[in-house]
């Protein structure tokens, strides 16, 4: 997987990725309920809110970056990458700007039936949590992660083979997914509610 969207430069990258509790992912939804999602396109420059109960990933890489929108402005990142994660109680909100109206996702809200996504690569700018990380590398070269997305050689960054995430919450720009299944989903208008 190739990240043609998600720009990396070298400015900020040691300030966003020295932190691991940054460092660590935010979960899925760019409003694909299922299937394969193409990584190269232009983030709105909008951002929604991420939570879950717990998240559980195998393969998982973060360094810092940047997305661009459609008219080419730069926006500094987070990069997470997650080969195969599972969240629990998953729920996606997302704000219309000046107006009290909004759109409201949750999915795997049975906990025998989870959320289940591949590939992951999220573009996110503040998560919160409890994180175990399995394994973990930090410093090293954003070439080498051991993910398929990676960043540039040089650059600082991190990766571990398991990572597990209690009380998620995010603040994301974009995320995009080989494959992204939703159990039980439910998608409404809001009032402008949001999940944190």
């Amino acid at each position: 997987m190739k990240l043609s969207a998600l720009t990396r430069t070298r400015r900020g990258r040691a300030v966003l990725a020295a932190v691991p509790t940054v460092a660590v992912l935010g979960i899925l939804m760019g409003g694909v309920a299922q299937g394969a999602v193409p990584v190269s396109m232009a983030i709105s420059g909008q951002q929604f809110k991420i939570a879950a109960d717990s998240l559980e990933g195998t393969g998982f890489s973060q360094y810092a970056g940047e997305a661009k929108d459609v008219n080419g402005k730069e926006h500094p990142v987070a990069i997470a990458n997650i080969k195969d994660a599972t969240l629990h109680n998953l729920c996606q909100s997302v704000k219309v700007p000046g107006l009290p109206l909004g759109l409201l996702i949750s999915a795997g809200t049975d906990p025998k039936n989870p959320v289940k996504a591949t590939d992951l690569q999220i573009a996110m700018s503040d998560l919160r949590g409890t994180a175990t990380f399995g394994d973990i590398r930090i410093g090293v070269d954003a070439s080498t992660v051991n993910t398929k997305a990676h960043g540039d050689e040089g650059d600082f960054a991190m990766d571990s083979d398991s990572i597990d995430i209690q009380g998620l919450k995010q603040v994301s720009s974009s995320t995009s997914a080989a494959v992204f299944q939703l159990t039980d989903l439910h998608l409404q208008i809001s009032d402008g509610t949001e999940c944190f």
